[in-house]
């Protein structure tokens, strides 16, 4: 499987959203493209190197979340699981219902 490390910022056509949708619709996820039999990480799956994330996309940093405190306190845990929720729907993942096992 080859790493491609074309950046999809410099390529006007390229449409993530439809094929984000088209790759959810498969319903087969990344097994499915290594039984495909895929040569190369889809551009869905390209993200900038560390080394040019800011040059390139200098509004994108990292999120950082401090976990110090959610085993005692029952608001700060929920504060933290609220926090994790926008960092991972920022950075291109879908989050269903939280579930609270309280």
């Amino acid at each position: 499987m080859a790493l491609n490390g074309t950046s999809t910022s410099t390529q006007p056509d390229y449409d993530r959203k439809a094929e984000l949708r088209a790759f959810d619709e498969t319903k087969t996820g990344v097994k499915g493209l290594v039984d495909a039999g895929i040569t190369e990480v889809p551009r869905i799956f390209h993200l900038p190197s560390p080394e040019n994330l800011n040059s390139e996309h200098p509004e994108l940093t990292l999120p950082t979340i401090d976990l110090q405190g959610i085993n005692e306190d029952p608001i700060r845990r929920n504060e933290v699981i609220e926090q994790v929720k926008d960092a991972l729907e920022s950075w291109g993942f879908s989050v269903g219902e939280s579930r609270n096992p309280e």
